[in-house]
């Protein structure tokens, strides 16, 4: 079962950054964004308050202002980079290699944040993993023209703000249902894009149908599929093997890429596939060991 939650993880991951480029090709991010969530929130709203309110008790007002507070930076902070780099002419394929650089930063604060123990075998795993993506990526990004280089800094500052939000998530004391989680995230998300496209004046949605598709499209293999695997696979196989998994976002947006967009697939994609695969099958051989200390803060 887990093998099979890991593989539409990454399956429903990848499709976010496909789904960026199809709806940001009629659209600015504010727009897709906006759309994206709000019908989606109100959705979740009216089918939490159909649950009633004793489902809830169970929540502190300070458990979900913290879970505001996680799906602001991992939701809204992180999109809203990803979405903006791409409209502004970074590939998805370097996106992704941004993206599956947070393996590395949430292993190396691992230790000292939630005192959990990182193997030689895991930090050879993750090491691997990073050269896969390098690997699909690297013709990649040195093709790119056109493109200032703050840019770049764009999607890497949103990695940093989905890491905060796994760390923040893995230090409460109260765990949440994924369901309910992603309901103030979603509810969260809505109103930041929202008032973002409010205020710059790009609420109203194109014509296009494709502009539709892709909202769709965002919705049910990004927003549920994804990002509620995404916090499921979190609870059930913890932080590293999570962020191993990121490894394999690169290298399988390449393939949606070769597929739907008709971008090259080649040798070099193949090969950096292959090392990220293998990084994977090493980590997931070598459990992480976890004190006392981490599973009472995860818990």
């Amino acid at each position: 079962m887990n093998v099979l939650l890991s593989a539409a993880f990454v399956v429903c991951w990848s499709s976010g950054f496909v789904g960026a480029k199809l709806g940001t090709q009629d659209a600015g991010a504010t727009t897709l964004l906006m759309w994206r969530f709000l019908p989606l929130a109100v959705a979740l709203v009216l089918f939490a308050g159909y649950r009633g309110r004793d489902h809830w008790r169970s929540l502190t007002p300070r458990d979900l202002a913290r879970q505001a507070l996680i799906g602001l930076l991992s939701q809204s902070g992180y999109l809203l980079t990803v979405y903006y780099a791409v409209q502004l002419g970074v590939s998805s394929g370097t996106t992704a290699l941004i993206d599956g650089t947070q393996p590395l930063v949430a292993g190396a604060l691992a230790g000292p944040l939630l005192r959990q123990y990182v193997s030689a075998r895991q930090w050879l795993g993750l090491c691997l993993g990073l050269c896969g993506v390098a690997l699909v990526t690297t013709a990649d990004a040195a093709s790119t023209t056109g493109v200032a280089w703050w840019t770049y800094l764009v999607p890497f500052a949103g990695m940093l703000s989905l890491v905060a939000a796994t760390f923040l998530d893995r230090r409460s004391r109260t765990q949440v249902a994924p369901a309910d989680a992603m309901t103030v995230h979603c509810a969260t998300s809505a109103v930041v894009f929202t008032a973002a496209a409010l205020a710059t004046g790009t609420a109203a949605p194109p014509a296009d149908g494709s502009f539709w598709l892709a909202t769709v499209w965002l919705v049910t293999l990004s927003t549920f599929g994804g990002y509620g695997l995404y916090w499921l696979v979190l609870q059930r196989s913890g932080i590293t093997e999570v962020n191993t998994l990121m490894f394999l976002m690169a290298p399988v947006t390449a393939v949606w890429g070769a597929l739907m967009f008709h971008e090259p697939f080649t040798a070099q994609t193949a090969l950096g596939l292959a090392v990220a695969l293998t990084a994977v099958a090493v980590v997931r051989g070598a459990r992480p060991r976890r004190e006392e200390a981490e599973t009472a803060g995860a818990r």
